[in-house]
């Protein structure tokens, strides 16, 4: 069986919305895209360390869209380059209703069922699973209590509004924290592992 991995930039109250351009996502009026990169700083070495090695993506089509716009663009002596050949080269698994529609190479539909596709993907064998982006699909596997890891980069900023990383369709859920580092601009870069059920103060020991 295969990890999956949530990896995603943050803001403290839990707004993961367009982080990386004005127009990556303006859906429901938001106007507050690019907020992560006044931050940029070595806390993005957490997501160079999960490119480094094998893996394949999860995407909902939105996030989808846009990483098939700019990852296969990307020119040659960019110093995204690398991490550019990584993704072109990796399996995309797309959550979508438009399945002809994928023309970056590499790219599968999850189908009807995407959760139970996902669940399948899971229980195979291969490289770890990484959901970028995609709060919708990310929530959905939070209810499904299918994700193993969250790698979070908690920027130290408020938004107010925006799509989150939780919802309330998330289950009750253990994580063990296996690091956490601040970086030079606030940051807070946190590995939590998958521990199980909740435990309450009545089943606490």
């Amino acid at each position: 069986m295969r990890k999956i991995v949530v990896p995603a930039f943050v803001t403290l109250d839990g707004i993961i919305q367009s982080p990386g351009s004005a127009d990556e996502d303006t859906s429901h009026g938001f106007t507050g895209g690019g907020w992560f990169w006044p931050y940029a700083d070595e806390a993005t070495d957490a997501m160079d360390e999960l490119f480094d090695q094998p893996f394949e993506l999860l995407l909902g089509r939105r996030t989808y869209d846009v990483f098939a716009s700019f990852w296969p663009r990307v020119e040659a002596d960019s110093p995204l380059r690398a991490t550019a050949d990584r993704f072109n080269a990796a399996t995309k698994h797309v959550a979508t209703h438009r399945p002809d529609s994928l023309d970056w190479s590499g790219s599968r539909a999850l189908g009807p069922d995407a959760v139970g596709a996902v669940r399948a993907l899971r229980q195979g064998n291969g490289s770890t699973l990484l959901a970028q982006g995609s709060s919708e699909l990310v929530q959905q596997l939070l209810a499904a209590e299918l994700v193993d890891e969250l790698i979070l980069i908690v920027v130290p900023i408020l938004l107010g509004s925006g799509k989150r990383l939780f919802d309330g369709r998330t289950r009750p859920t253990r994580f063990h924290m296996a690091s956490s580092r601040s970086s030079s601009k606030g940051n807070v870069v946190s590995h939590y592992v998958r521990a199980g059920g909740m435990q309450t103060a009545s089943t606490a020991t």
